[in-house]
């Protein structure tokens, strides 16, 4: 069991508990799991691009990437149905709390010019989506093999009912929200 899954059962699930008035603990809001989500438009031309993008998202995420592929084709974009144009993976259980305590304590940290995750990011149904401009503020990457800087994003699913309970609950896993 990895320390950030330790840390909610036996501080936040308490302590979320009490502060909800919730009896049953299984209606306490939990971080169902974590899809990281790379867009490679650029990968079109470029076959490599693909290919060190997948390396390293199998690096930051700890599992292998899903490759995603093109539905249709749009002649504005030079797109084809069937070119891969992106990578996600999904995380959860061991995994996904592993990946949350990195990204809390180690790479949030290391973005430039930080002032805080935006509070309007929920989706209205207890979910949280953010996006890193860099994937070079993960430690896993190597600086110096690094070809491109790409972003990503995250989306943090949770079984919360409401904004204001996942608030609660990612503000518990120490998120540095704005204010």
């Amino acid at each position: 069991m990895s320390r950030l899954q330790q840390q909610y059962k036996n501080e936040i699930l308490p302590a979320l508990q009490k502060e909800l008035g919730q009896k049953n603990p299984m209606a306490i809001p939990k971080i169902e799991k974590i899809t990281i989500n790379m867009g490679l438009g650029s990968a079109l031309g470029d076959k490599k691009i693909l290919q060190s993008a997948l390396e390293e998202m199998s690096l930051i995420a700890g599992q292998k990437p899903m490759t995603c592929i093109a539905r249709k084709s749009v002649a504005s974009f030079k797109l084809r149905e069937g070119n891969a144009i992106g990578c996600k993976v999904t995380l959860r259980k061991e995994k996904m709390y592993e990946f949350l305590d990195r990204l809390v304590n180690i790479a949030i940290p290391r973005i430039r010019d930080f002032r805080g995750l935006n509070e309007k990011s929920f989706d209205g149904r207890g979910n949280y989506n953010m996006g890193l401009t860099e994937q070079i503020v993960f430690p896993e990457i190597d600086f110096e093999k690094v070809t491109s800087v790409r972003g990503m994003d995250i989306a943090i699913t949770t079984s919360a009912q409401n904004d204001e309970d996942a608030k609660k609950l990612l503000a518990m896993f120490n998120f540095p929200f704005k204010g």
